[in-house]
């Protein structure tokens, strides 16, 4: 007889809890149980994509599950882990565990017979938070943890197409680890571990590998047309010098690819145009500065001091 499938709540059931649920159920990986969200109407079509579970307009009204994913926002974390805590105490004191199987109606209660059962799997998916944002949680005997994948998930089906491949950091502890292992594994995820202490600087990664193209492109633009570069010709520069960066650093990596007065050691000719950008926007100017510091380092010709790239003169 084949062994039934552990159970899954989701609190939250955005972008990306709807793609994890929906590739699970997919894979048979987990059998998607309660979805709460903040309205019946977006929790009934988060099910709907998903392809399973039962929309519920509160948390008392979940039922216990084997493994429960909190999907809301960085900022509802920690709240919703000790909501559910608070929660799952009410369940403890019917029964010592909260794992069930159960197909039965909202409200169920734990059973007797589930008492020797192993206590219930908890994560997030938050890039920059770690499993001690589920302390609550902890506290009661739960394994916690967190799983990122990086993948940008700009809309469920996109992400469902994109999903295969996509690098994902676990963090937590062991129990809680090697089951999103197995299960992230499932639907074609790459895993590797984090250490709860570098997951800031895990995530300040992916923030300079793609939050802060949006913002150098949008400086750019802006310089080009307080020079007059004329607008119709913005989306062609945008389109061209992107493709061709991205396309360098794909075949080539950063430092090959790396061009310009950095590339070349050019350090007065760094510092000319960094006060030029300054005299046009200070803090533009001072990013100049920055990125071309990292930018001589990468190509070889660092250290610099902080006012090498203003100065022109180059650190022993």
């Amino acid at each position: 007889m084949a062994q039934p499938k552990p159970t899954l709540n989701l609190v939250g059931a955005g972008r990306v809890g709807q793609t994890l649920a929906r590739l699970w159920t997919q894979a048979g990986v987990f059998a998607v149980q309660d979805v709460r969200t903040r309205s019946p109407a977006s929790a009934q079509t988060a099910c709907d994509f998903v392809g399973a579970g039962v929309p519920v307009a509160h948390l008392d009204a979940m039922r216990p599950a084997d493994v429960w994913l909190i999907a809301t926002t960085d900022a509802q974390i920690a709240a919703s882990a000790a909501a559910l805590a608070a929660q799952a105490a009410q369940w403890s004191a019917l029964a010592p565990a909260s794992r069930t199987h159960q197909s039965g109606l909202a409200n169920a209660r734990p059973t007797a017979a589930q008492a020797a059962a192993p206590l219930p799997i908890a994560f997030h998916c938050s890039g920059a938070l770690g499993a001690d944002q589920l302390a609550p949680l902890a506290a009661l005997g739960w394994h916690t943890a967190s799983a990122h994948p990086i993948l940008s998930f700009a809309t469920p089906q996109a992400a469902c197409a994109q999903f295969p491949g996509t690098p994902c950091a676990l963090e937590g502890d062991p129990v809680a680890r090697a089951l999103l292992q197995d299960a992230f594994s499932a639907i074609g995820a790459q895993c590797f571990e984090v250490r709860s202490q570098d997951k800031l600087l895990y995530h300040a990664a992916a923030v300079f590998a793609t939050n802060f193209l949006p913002v150098l492109q949008s400086v750019a633009e802006d310089a080009w047309r307080a020079t007059g570069v004329p607008e119709a010709l913005l989306p062609h520069l945008r389109a061209s010098l992107l493709n061709n960066a991205v396309a360098n650093i794909t075949r080539l990596g950063p430092q090959g690819a790396l061009t310009g007065p950095a590339a070349r050691g050019d350090i007065a000719a760094i510092a000319r145009q960094a006060q030029a950008v300054g005299a046009w926007d200070n803090q533009a100017g001072d990013a100049y500065r920055a990125l071309s510091a990292l930018a001589l380092r990468l190509a070889g010709h660092g250290p610099v001091s902080d006012g090498a790239t203003g100065a022109g003169q180059q650190s022993d």
